[in-house]
């Protein structure tokens, strides 16, 4: 009988909702809250000072379980290194935005260098075994094709894009949160399929994590996750994209983090080349607000959208192709 590992999700969700009322009156007296971006939706003003850096939330509650119920794999170890590497690198970036009291913490250079270093050092990994370069082809079963040199580099740019794009997407109360749950159901019940059964543990620990999360963090939110959360997260997904072989599944799992990061570039070169504006502002979640849909439209939107998605890739993995 197939098993998903429910009581790991149970647990880490139960975990994080005990962590909530702990540590979200700690981050108030601390005072660590957000600065809202003067440029953005001016709706979201009154936001500035929700308590930020929730993140820590459904870390703390993935490791706590993953503890409590073993690690064995090497593989499992790297995830959850890198969730906390790139995790460190928004906690820094978070604190030093609450110091200055402005939306700035490190710069894109400062930041860029640190993930560049991690996703280097993540990378190094595969190097240490051969057989993670034959990644498996979405929609084709268990199929896998080796991309050889070309591995490598595409490995860094999905690791960095990945990281980034689960950042930009966390700019309304529950998105990243919510359609990262899903895409780590998604990851979960692939990984059970290619029997890396501890790999699915941590997945359904992670995404029992955001559900507690999710309490909080749903509209209107009582705390954000930071860039502690939203870059951890980040890692978390390409770590285990790469560790499972399932780079290619990214993309679809995290179809939201392509499209919010695909407005951004989308954006950015019209208004360079034609100095026009694609979407009336970007991330593309702003654009529908813009347009009037409520957060909480643009949530469950967004969320089906990748239900939906997630749902197509694990069939055609568990069925041997579509």
């Amino acid at each position: 009988m197939t098993k998903f590992y429910i009581e790991h999700l149970i647990i880490a969700c139960i975990i994080a909702l005990v962590l909530g009322p702990i540590i979200i009156p700690e981050l108030k007296k601390l005072k660590i809250g957000q600065s809202i971006r003067l440029d953005g939706p001016q709706s979201h003003l009154v936001k500035t000072g929700t308590p930020t850096m929730g993140g820590l939330i459904f870390i703390l509650a993935t490791i706590i379980t993953m503890v409590v119920f073993g690690i064995r794999q090497r593989d499992t170890i790297v995830v959850i290194l890198s969730m906390l590497a790139f995790g460190l690198i928004g906690l820094v970036d978070d604190y030093l935005i609450v110091v200055k009291k402005t939306n700035d913490g490190l710069s894109a250079a400062q930041k860029f260098s640190a993930q560049f270093i991690v996703g280097l050092i993540l990378m190094a990994f595969t190097l240490t075994d051969s057989s993670l370069s034959q990644l498996y082809v979405p929609f084709m079963g268990e199929r896998t094709v080796d991309l050889g040199f070309f591995f490598y580099p595409l490995t860094l740019f999905v690791i960095l894009g990945t990281v980034n794009s689960v950042n930009l997407t966390d700019g309304l109360d529950g998105l990243s949160s919510s359609v990262s749950f899903i895409a780590l159901i998604g990851f979960a019940v692939i990984n059970v399929f290619l029997v890396k059964d501890e790999l699915a543990m941590f997945s359904m620990a992670l995404a029992g994590g955001l559900l507690g999360f999710l309490k909080y963090n749903k509209y209107p939110a009582k705390v954000f996750m930071g860039d502690v959360g939203s870059l951890a997260l980040g890692g978390a997904f390409t770590a285990i994209a790469v560790t499972s072989s399932t780079t290619l599944y990214l993309p679809f799992l995290g179809i939201i983090f392509v499209v919010e990061t695909l407005s951004v570039i989308i954006q950015v070169i019209s208004f360079k080349t034609r100095g026009k504006r694609v979407f009336l502002m970007s991330p593309i979640h702003h654009h529908f607000e813009a347009k009037g849909w409520h957060e909480k439209k643009v949530v469950r939107v967004f969320a089906f959208v990748t239900l939906i998605v997630s749902l197509i890739s694990v069939i055609g993995l568990s069925r041997g192709g579509i």
